[in-house]
């Protein structure tokens, strides 16, 4: 009776599963509206010139990281299912899942990009009054710290 209610009790993970599945297309959907507007904002002001490239760019890189993110919310559902649901589920190979390393090593290479990304928005709005430099190096640590418990995760398992 125990272990029957306890082999059922994996049905529980369903709940963050839809939550991450849910929350991943609401963020997908929600700046897709908002890439929307600025598109339509700035054909609506057509205006030309270096500035509004530049502003268009960077909503345009923004938009990446909140895909980037929404991303790693869904393969985080994904994963999660498939570790306490359903083992047999079709994943592409590049998605792999089947403990909770190949999870972690999922987002964590996510992350490395929502990192890379927030600083090629920096980059791209930076107007010379703030130190880039200051800003970069922190973010170049923790990106490299991540690959290399990445590299140190991978050299483990074999």
């Amino acid at each position: 009776m125990l272990k029957r209610i306890l082999s059922s009790s994996r049905y529980i993970m369903l709940i963050p599963v839809l939550g991450a599945l849910l929350g991943s297309l609401a963020l997908m959907l929600y700046e897709m509206i908002v890439l929307g507007l600025s598109f339509a904002t700035t054909v609506k002001q057509s205006e030309a010139s270096a500035k509004a490239v530049k502003v268009f760019a960077v909503g345009l890189v923004e938009a990446v990281d909140v895909f980037l993110i929404a991303i790693a919310v869904y393969i985080i559902g994904i994963g999660l299912y498939k570790l306490f649901i359903d083992d047999d589920i079709p994943l592409p190979k590049w998605l792999a899942i089947n403990n909770f390393e190949d999870l972690k090593s999922s987002l964590i290479s996510i992350v490395i990009a929502v990192l890379a990304v927030l600083f090629l928005r920096e980059a791209v709005s930076w107007d010379g009054s703030q130190n880039l430099i200051e800003f970069g190096i922190p973010l170049a640590l923790m990106i490299a710290a991540l690959s290399f418990f990445l590299m140190k995760g991978k050299s483990g398992a074999k």
